[in-house]
């Protein structure tokens, strides 16, 4: 049987302690993992382009950072709020995970992505369908492979599912108008773990959805979309009490191509120790994102109140003001508070700063290094928890000699509030997850030697 690759989608990632198929959370059953994680611009994905700069890459990724706001806002299809909430872009993604599907296992590769609440992808006999360059999936192939009925838990439990001759149909739209419909069922997915004494991990009676009719803004190596939102339908919703709630992942500096970055599962995905930190999240209506609560940002000495100023109609409205993303390069910022806050990073650095027209009012200096810029820390202070960010953090390198500030403003608010603690602010950091907790835990770590 010939290799059958589809593409997973993760700009954030989000987990909910629902179970979407029952199961006993006993300690036996629980699964403790890793797995490699690559870069979308690495030399190992198949997205990567050995005739791109390195401002080439970083300026996508600017790009993809600021476009990719749209996503959290709400759909235009009102009706389907609940299914999905991201925008079906494979190439949006940054980070990339190896795993199988079906029996026999057959490999594919995913952009990872938390933004949605239901796996898919598109099957034969297919109606409908966009182009892909592999082949299109048939269940018929796969002996694990089993529509589910009507009267199914997962049925009744996902949004968007209908009744057909018996069998339950589901049918999603995301927000830049692509779309999903299909039958729903279970299928077993295989992972294979970094950990030297796992080898490989199956997961049995995922719930998915076998798409007949699809559309969407696909480049041809993707052929469907694996959630990891909150939803009752997504990946990692699925296997809560499997890996006890808590997931972890320890992103390597980009420039470190010589090492795939981690992802945790189980007991392995633990934070803890000497210079670990740990703040709340915050419970949103939007239950596809991890929303935390950031009070300061301190520039060296200098400290600003982060001004949630976009007004929500909550008593609590400071509470839960950003969202925390590994699939967003940059961190986004209220353009309000942007605007204090560049001043005050420019005059902590005793450099002239330089105008790049095509980078809009990003703060950029020409030097030849990152150290020779003698940036300030930044630390972010959320609810209980000081994360101190090194220059590696706040500054990106665009090319041999201009270094840019990691931080934009969200110059596209109007009534939707959406900030955002990204990837680079991320990196050479552990950071841990436990939904049942409810906590987002943060360690400094060398990601190379994690």
């Amino acid at each position: 049987m010939e290799p059958k690759v589809f593409l997973l989608t993760f700009f954030s990632i989000y987990l909910s302690t629902l179970s979407f198929i029952q199961a006993n959370h006993n300690v036996n059953d629980v699964i403790n993992f890793s797995v490699d994680l690559i870069h979308r611009d690495s030399p190992k994905s198949p997205l990567y382009n050995p005739l791109a700069t390195q401002y080439d890459r970083m300026n996508k990724a600017i790009q993809r950072s600021i476009s990719g706001i749209n996503r959290f806002k709400p759909s235009c299809f009102s009706q389907s709020l609940n299914q999905v909430q991201s925008i079906v872009t494979p190439d949006q993604g940054e980070y990339l995970m190896n795993i199988s599907v079906g029996t026999p296992p057959v490999e594919f590769l995913g952009i990872i992505d938390s933004g949605s609440n239901i796996i898919w992808t598109q099957c034969e006999p297919c109606e409908y369908c966009f182009n892909q360059t592999i082949p299109i999936f048939n269940p018929d192939e796969s002996s694990t492979y089993k529509d589910l009925s009507c009267s199914s838990n997962p049925c009744d439990s996902l949004d968007g599912t209908s009744c057909l001759g018996g069998k339950c149909m589901y049918h999603s739209r995301y927000a830049d108008g692509s779309g999903t419909r299909g039958n729903l069922a279970t299928e077993t997915l295989t992972m294979q773990s970094s950990s030297s004494s796992k080898g490989s991990v199956k997961l049995p009676k995922i719930v998915f959805g076998c798409g007949h009719r699809n559309n969407g803004s696909f480049n041809g190596i993707g052929s469907g979309l694996v959630g990891f939102g909150g939803g009752p339908g997504s990946f990692v919703t699925q296997l809560s009490s499997k890996i006890d709630s808590k997931f972890s992942h320890c992103l390597v500096p980009w420039n470190l191509n010589t090492s795939s970055s981690k992802m945790h599962f189980g007991q392995e995905a633990i934070v803890s120790g000497e210079g670990s930190v740990s703040t709340p999240m915050v419970d949103m209506p939007k239950k596809s994102f991890y929303y935390l609560t950031l009070e300061t940002i301190s520039i060296g000495d200098k400290k600003l109140a982060y001004k949630d100023l976009v007004s929500r109609p909550r008593a609590d409205y400071e509470k839960g003001n950003i969202i925390i993303d590994s699939g967003t390069t940059m961190t986004i910022l209220t353009s309000e508070f942007y605007e204090e806050l560049v001043p005050a990073v420019r005059n902590a650095i005793d450099l002239e700063s330089v105008e790049v027209p095509e980078l809009g009012n990003m703060l950029c200096y020409q030097v030849a290094e990152l150290d020779d810029l003698k940036a300030p820390l930044i630390t972010f202070q959320f609810t209980g928890a000081d994360v101190v960010l090194k220059p590696l953090n706040t500054f990106v390198q665009l090319n041999d000699n201009l270094f840019c500030l990691a931080m934009v403003p969200d110059d596209t608010i109007n009534t939707e509030h959406v900030a955002i603690f990204g990837n680079v602010a991320q990196m050479n950091f552990l950071v841990g997850y436990d939904l049942e907790a409810r906590t987002v835990s943060f360690k400094p770590t060398d990601c190379t030697k994690h």
